[in-house]
């Protein structure tokens, strides 16, 4: 079993999305532009996750690393996968269990679990996953390839991980950093460190030196009101990773 380094947990990180927590729910709080994109990239990666449930022959188990409060943890279980919310921050969890205990689960629904802890805890303990999903997680962490390198020892072999992460470029220096945080105020200041954004070469480098081959890349793009599906990779963008 791998030795990895406390890779994926950063505890200037973790007090900043505490401080978020009691509101991470409300659409029109500070988490607005989470609750905006969400259903655009669960969706996204939705659709590759049936295509190996089809083959897999079953519910899938996934694994939302980062789940915040539960945004994507809820999504993907709505959609029928049995769902292991997984943060490191005692806030987020607390307010992700308080969610959901207030809005229970269609009864078609998957299974829904949250809990406390790291990545590194789920590998020391041998666990193993169909899917991991890592959404907007990857610019918080403290070392991106190692965190991928968790991440593929907590897939099952020819399972899929999804990374959503923000492009190294101008143009997110100044719409998903200035112009997000400190004009438009659509983020609390402090929520990103634009040094840590990672371009999608650079993420395919990363995954493919810790044994993951990237098979689909799509930017997400705000257009007046709606958020989409685009090619356009210089601000947002999701990959979807297979472990051979």
């Amino acid at each position: 079993m791998p030795d990895h380094a406390a890779s994926s947990v950063s505890d200037r990180e973790i007090a900043h999305f505490d401080q978020l927590a009691a509101t991470w729910w409300d659409p029109k709080g500070p988490m607005k532009p989470l609750h905006d994109m969400n259903p655009m990239r669960t969706e996204w990666a939705n659709a590759h996750l049936r295509r190996l449930e089809g083959l897999r022959g079953g519910t899938l188990s996934l694994l939302d690393i980062g789940c915040g409060a539960g945004l994507a943890s809820e999504a993907f279980a709505r959609m029928g996968h049995d769902v292991l919310g997984l943060d490191a921050s005692p806030e987020g969890i607390r307010a992700a269990e308080a969610h959901l205990a207030a809005n229970p689960l269609p009864e078609n629904s998957g299974s829904l679990t949250y809990r406390k802890g790291s990545a590194e805890e789920l590998v020391r303990e041998g666990q193993g996953f169909d899917v991991i999903s890592a959404l907007e997680v990857i610019e918080h962490v403290n070392d991106p390839q190692e965190f991928l390198a968790l991440l593929r020892s907590l897939t099952r072999p020819g399972g899929l991980i999804a990374v959503s992460t923000l492009n190294r470029t101008l143009r997110s220096l100044a719409v998903a950093k200035v112009g997000a945080e400190y004009i438009a105020r659509l983020l609390p200041v402090g929520t990103h460190d634009w040094k840590k954004f990672i371009k999608p070469e650079e993420l395919h480098r990363m995954g493919r030196a810790v044994g993951l081959r990237m098979i689909d890349v799509a930017g997400m793009s705000y257009r007046p009101m709606h958020w989409r599906i685009t090619r356009d990779t210089s601000i947002n963008y999701i990959t979807m990773f297979v472990r051979d």
